[in-house]
């Protein structure tokens, strides 16, 4: 068991330079000049291009450029946005709580939907709730992701109005940011024992 945990743990190492590599040359290899990108309709000067893809780095050698990016990776810099001036892993972490949040809700949601169903289905096989279950299944596997996506929008966004089109929560309201979970975040405070007044009951009687 211990050496087979230490062979999994093994192929770590090459996976990793493997996904390196391959999310390297793949980003390379697309058409435009990232540098001309960031200038957008405004244009730039020689000067301020050269400039711009010295301190990116863009002037060397591709396989020199791969070396200080992968140095970079195990270090922990993923480099800096260039929309928001802040730390990548700053905007990851800023962002990952939604992420998370989302998936263990839909974890959750499919577990107590689909278990049940699942179980039903399977005991009561051939009837029509089986048949139903699997044509919904099917067509929920067969229906892309983005065209579930937009469905969904427009039912509990637009016609319902449960939800906002974008975003985590309406802009009319806010909650401040204490986790970064917004389940937690917005789940009202719990009421303090007030201290009771000098003219209640129990402090006149502990005073006489």
């Amino acid at each position: 068991m211990f050496g087979f945990i230490l062979r999994r743990l093994s192929l770590l190492i090459p996976t990793f330079i493997g996904v390196s590599l391959v999310a390297f040359f793949f980003i390379r290899m697309l058409p435009g000049d990232p540098v001309l990108l960031l200038a957008g309709e405004r244009g730039i000067s020689p000067e301020r291009y050269a400039e711009l893809m010295h301190r990116f780095g863009f002037d060397l050698p591709l396989w020199q450029q791969f070396i200080y990016y992968f140095t970079d990776l195990l270090h922990g810099d993923f480099g800096t946005s260039i929309s928001t001036k802040k730390p990548i892993f700053t905007e990851f972490f800023t962002l990952f709580p939604a992420t998370l949040e989302l998936s263990i809700c839909a974890v959750i949601f499919a577990v107590a939907l689909g278990v049940p169903a699942g179980v039903i289905a399977a005991v009561k096989r051939n009837s029509w709730f089986d048949h139903s279950a699997m044509a919904t299944a099917l067509v929920g596997y067969s229906m892309p992701i983005f065209w579930w996506a937009l469905l969904l929008i427009i039912v509990f966004s637009g016609m319902l109005g449960w939800t906002p089109v974008s975003g985590r929560i309406s802009l009319m309201f806010f909650f401040p940011k204490v986790t970064g979970f917004m389940l937690i975040d917005s789940a009202p405070p719990r009421p303090r024992a007030s201290a009771p007044s000098a003219s209640s009951p129990c402090m006149r009687s502990a005073t006489r």
